[in-house]
């Protein structure tokens, strides 16, 4: 197939399979101009199997990040759950809107704090009414997925959400003076032995953004603020958490006493940004600093999503750009995006300018797992808007719909020829499977081109576009990777 579809460039319509094996082409000669989409309606809100989610027995205890023994390096994996999978009936439609409303509100946090950060020039600003306690982390909502682990000891199973967008570890604990509610019991730290407090001068204290203390307990606190107005606050302590029979010792993380806003059932977050207090980085060493996800599309696969830390999370695969680092910024996973093809062709006025990250801060693109729709600054946005529109002219056109501006009717279709969409990264070219890019937005056969507009000039790669992808985080080499295909 490969061989046909390089000494064929004439030919239009390639199978699904031929854009995912031109990846492995560096030129845009032999490029497809267009793929098939399946019709496939919006999913049902996804079953969680209690089954699945039960603890393996605890076989290995893994050394604290502290310790000189933690020289050898193991691997550990977790299936991930859609937030929806929590969330109280509701229907396919219900579902997508809620989706939505989450994805402005972090939309908007997201692009707020780096404008913020841009304007102070490096330096966060503390909330109202915590004078004695801390920001860290990001105020950008709750994220998308989750997994279930084990907190403390004995360890006590709960859900977490994953977020790559955020650093800060937390957990609701008791006692509360507010928490919200969460489908396990509330984290009693009194019942765990490995639960301890974290002194108010000690240096994990100090790598929170602002050192906060509760001088009456002589005992670090930490505060998280979120852009839809939740925050978490406590005290920051370290405790063990258990992945899947792995025990992973000294994790610091924020015991949370009060606690409000809408997280949907899960008993905390564990932080996946770029920063020092995030989980990636807090056990770098005995997980070589690399971990990896897959994010299935709902409507097309029954697999479970999944999330890989150690060496094994890294693909052969993998086609790799370099991360590039915001000083005034580290929570984001910023990468250089060049340009973007349409059809086999790169789409004019796209270019890597409109895409910098500046000196100050401002500008550049962030890969984040807890976006949905794909943001782009709005002249790269429009440029590759109309690209689409001209290439989709034989498709019937459908009402905008929320946040997407162009929208079809394929209702009475199996099955659609639309434009091919490629990412051009820094060295690597990311050929988007159709589903990514044109998605049910009703239950009448209405789909969209499920990427936005936004005046910051912060651009967000969302996790639509992700699906199907294993996303590597290879920290130890600063770069990121995408491999086709890859949650098999």
């Amino acid at each position: 197939m490969e061989g046909k579809a390089r000494n064929a460039p004439a030919l239009l319509f390639l199978s699904l399979t031929c854009v995912f094996l031109s990846l492995s082409t560096p030129t845009l000669s032999t490029s497809p101009q267009f793929q098939t989409l399946t019709i496939n309606p919006l999913p049902e809100k996804p079953t969680l199997s209690w089954a699945d989610t039960e603890p393996e027995s605890e076989t290995q205890t893994l050394t604290d990040s502290t310790s000189s023994e933690a020289s050898t390096t193991i691997s550990l994996s977790v299936e991930l759950h859609h937030l929806d999978a929590l969330s109280s009936d509701k229907t396919p439609q219900d579902l997508f809107n809620s989706r939505l409303t989450r994805d402005a509100s972090r939309v908007r946090s997201l692009t707020s704090l780096a404008a913020a950060v841009g304007r102070t020039n490096g330096t966060r600003a503390r909330g109202p009414g915590f004078s004695s306690s801390v920001i860290s982390g990001l105020a950008q909502g709750s994220g998308e997925y989750f997994t279930r682990l084990g907190v403390g000891t004995p360890a006590r199973y709960v859900f977490m959400v994953l977020d790559t967008g955020s650093d800060v570890v937390w957990i609701q604990c008791a006692p509360c003076k507010k928490c919200y509610s969460q489908t396990d019991p509330v984290f009693d730290p009194t019942k765990s032995r490995s639960f301890a407090n974290i002194p108010c001068g000690s240096p994990l204290c100090r790598r929170l953004d602002s050192p906060g203390c509760n001088t009456k307990k002589q005992v670090c606190v930490y505060q998280v603020s979120y852009g839809d107005g939740s925050f978490t606050y406590g005290e920051f302590s370290t405790e063990t958490l258990t992945f899947r029979g792995n025990r992973v010792g000294r994790v610091a993380l924020g015991c949370g006493h009060d606690n409000e806003g809408l997280f949907v059932g899960a008993a905390g977050l564990l932080g996946l940004g770029r920063g020092r207090l995030s989980f990636p980085s807090q056990i770098g060493r005995r997980f070589n600093r690399k971990f990896s996800y897959c994010l299935v599309d709902r409507s097309a696969s029954s697999k479970p999503s999944s999330m890989v830390f150690g060496d094994s999370a890294i693909s052969r695969t993998a086609r790799f750009t370099p991360l590039v680092s915001n000083p005034k910024l580290d929570t984001f996973y910023y990468v250089e995006l060049l340009g973007i093809s349409v059809g086999g062709t790169r789409v004019p006025g796209i270019t890597a300018s409109l895409f910098k990250l500046d000196s100050t801060g401002n500008g550049g693109v962030i890969i984040d797992s807890g976006t949905s729709v794909t943001r782009l600054t709005r002249p790269a946005y429009l440029a590759l808007r109309n690209a689409f529109r001209v290439g989709a002219s034989n498709l019937k056109r459908a009402p905008e719909f929320s946040l997407f501006d162009t929208c079809f009717d394929l209702s009475g279709k199996t099955e659609v020829k639309v434009p091919t969409v490629v990412l051009h990264f820094r060295g690597a070219d990311i050929s988007l499977p159709a589903s990514n890019y044109l998605i049910p937005v009703d239950s009448s056969g209405s789909f969209c081109f499920a990427f936005a507009g936004t005046m910051s000039g912060l651009s967000i790669i969302g996790n639509i576009q992700q699906q199907g992808f294993r996303v590597v985080y290879d920290l130890a080499a600063s770069r990121v990777g995408f491999t086709p295909r890859g949650c098999a």
